[in-house]
């Protein structure tokens, strides 16, 4: 694949997508490219998460460490530990390749770096994460009101 090709996938990318062309340039230069064989694990839950991977081809069954929890198939253009990029954190889950697939790696090192050249595009990301924010905050307060109905007084 060529830069251009790179950037072009990167673009489908929700979260990258609104960065704009000049960062996913930077991000398609420096992201690496890993072949990960079925069956094979991409990262495990409790893992220190350093990076973030796109599925480029492929698909990978991702299981949350709590159990209970929903597990679920990540397909070509999925982002996998997208808070690495910002924050050193845990894995909170395990991936593990379902079929021979390519994932991109992108390094929160140089996902920083990309931010602190075109501020622009770390501002385009702020606004994202307060929208998001926002969101949940909208949806913790209607499960906090379903929960106080729930619990309430009962005749």
């Amino acid at each position: 694949m060529t830069i251009e090709d790179d950037i072009a996938f990167l673009s489908q990318v929700p979260v990258l997508r609104r960065l704009g062309a000049p960062a996913l340039r930077i991000l398609a230069i420096g992201a690496e490219a890993y072949s990960v064989e079925a069956g094979q694990i991409l990262f495990g839950a409790g893992d220190t998460a350093d990076c973030a991977y796109i599925v480029q081809q492929g698909s990978f069954q991702i299981t949350p460490e709590r159990a209970g929890d929903t597990e679920l198939i990540a397909e070509p253009g999925a982002l996998l530990g997208e808070a690495a990029l910002l924050v050193q954190s845990q894995r909170l889950a395990t991936a593990v390749a379902r079929e021979d697939s390519i994932v991109l790696r992108i390094s929160r090192t140089m996902f920083l770096r990309m931010l602190d050249s075109y501020p622009e595009a770390a501002q385009r990301l702020r606004e994202l994460i307060a929208t998001r924010a926002d969101q949940w905050a909208r949806e913790m307060e209607n499960v906090r009101a379903a929960l106080a109905r729930d619990t309430g007084p009962r005749s």
